[in-house]
């Protein structure tokens, strides 16, 4: 990464790590920054996560590219078909490959970019909320706050 830019957000600081031509990271964790300046995209991801918590954007539209295996590329591509302000379970999330379930599992808990990449809108088959990097008081507020934006009248996440 050659470039990153760091943000506050009502879920801790974010930063975000890209080059010239991709976003690589968007994360909560610390992570050391030491040399690098921001650059035009970092500045675009910074502004979109900024509307974004501001609820003025549900669908983010910059190049992304995160290193990872074939079948995690897949399952971080599949994450990107959630829709804002919904979830699915872990277990409907797996259906068109039931087996491979907790290799699912693992691939979006390996996930880089936080929020854009939305793995946290995957919950427990029971509604629970599970497995978030972030912590789950991250993944609960991000739910609750799509939720308060698509306006269904929901003030807080029953689970």
């Amino acid at each position: 990464m050659n470039y990153a830019s760091v943000i506050a957000s009502p879920v801790g600081q974010i930063t975000i790590l890209a080059d010239d031509e991709f976003v690589h990271a968007v994360t909560f964790a610390e992570t050391a920054i030491t040399g690098l300046t921001e650059n035009p995209l970092t500045l675009k991801v910074a502004q979109q996560l900024i509307d974004y918590f501001n609820g003025k954007l549900q669908r983010f539209d910059f190049p992304m590219k995160q290193k990872g295996t074939e079948f995690q590329q897949g399952v971080w591509q599949n994450l990107l078909a959630i829709p804002y302000g919904e979830t699915t379970s872990y277990a409907k999330f797996s259906a068109h490959q039931p087996l491979a379930i907790r290799a699912i599992a693992a691939a979006n808990g390996k996930n880089n970019i936080a929020i854009v990449v939305p793995c946290h809108r995957v919950i427990g088959s029971n509604g629970k909320l599970v497995g978030y990097a972030g912590g789950l008081w991250r993944k609960k507020w991000l739910l609750q706050h799509e939720s308060e934006v698509m306006q269904r009248g929901q003030t807080e996440l029953k689970f």
